[in-house]
């Protein structure tokens, strides 16, 4: 003790030297604590992109994974036919030569091929003509008319089987438009698109998928089919007595 009743210089200034290094230790702690909890932190929003991705992805293939299996069904078809060489098979000259060897037999291989073709892509104005060109303009059509019926129905099944109504899961807003428009006249929009695509494969698949019911589309098809049929078959015969092929 210095003078009574005061501290001694030397015991305040040792014990400020304390308290200074206890406080700048306390700091030195907060900052590291802040920067551990800040690294965390950046780690955390480094990987929240990613996982954020991984779940985007996940739902988008939860919303379209029938549409993703019905192209998956369509490829493998496709490829499977195409590389094995039995595409090349679906001409017209093996379709004239299908009908002319077998008769009743002749006209059901017509028809399953027709239905076969429309899955892998062969359009039905190669049917259409081996019927005209083998048949005749009227035969030709009435049987071309049959086979293109059942080929979309087979394959209205076939697809929403696989595909259901997929493409309800879009939210794009034409597609939106175009299917309101299908559910206001199912029958009228069917007719309507057969008149101008017939039996496009493309038509029938999205159709199939489009949530349509089958009585509307089934009618609509028989609806819309004969007078696109009646003038493909007028146009091949005459195409046929103009280039003497029968």
């Amino acid at each position: 003790m210095g003078f009574r009743g005061y501290p001694n210089f030397n015991q305040l200034s040792a014990q400020r030297r304390k308290s200074s290094e206890g406080h700048w230790n306390t700091v030195e702690r907060n900052a590291e604590g802040d920067s551990e909890r800040q690294i965390h932190s950046d780690s955390f929003r480094g990987r929240q992109p990613r996982l954020v991705r991984a779940v985007r992805s996940s739902l988008l293939v939860k919303r379209y994974q029938r549409l993703i299996a019905v192209v998956l069904f369509l490829g493998v078809l496709l490829a499977v036919f195409e590389f094995s060489g039995l595409r090349g098979h679906f001409n017209l000259a093996f379709m004239r030569q299908v009908i002319e060897q077998h008769q009743i037999g002749g006209l059901l291989i017509f028809v399953l091929l027709f239905s076969l073709g429309n899955l892998i892509q062969i359009p039905g104005w190669v049917f259409l003509a081996a019927a005209v060109l083998t048949l005749g303009q009227l035969w030709g059509g009435v049987v071309t008319y049959v086979a293109a019926v059942v080929s979309c129905v087979l394959t209205f099944l076939t697809i929403r089987a696989l595909g259901g109504d997929a493409l309800r899961q879009l939210k794009n807003r034409l597609a939106v438009r175009i299917l309101s428009e299908l559910d206001a006249h199912p029958i009228g929009s069917v007719a309507l698109l057969r008149l101008l695509f017939q039996t496009a494969p493309a038509l029938n698949y999205a159709l199939s998928m489009s949530g349509i019911r089958f009585r509307g589309y089934l009618i609509g098809t028989l609806i819309g089919l004969p007078i696109p049929i009646a003038l493909y078959c007028i146009f091949f015969e005459d195409l046929a007595v103009l280039l003497h092929i029968r």
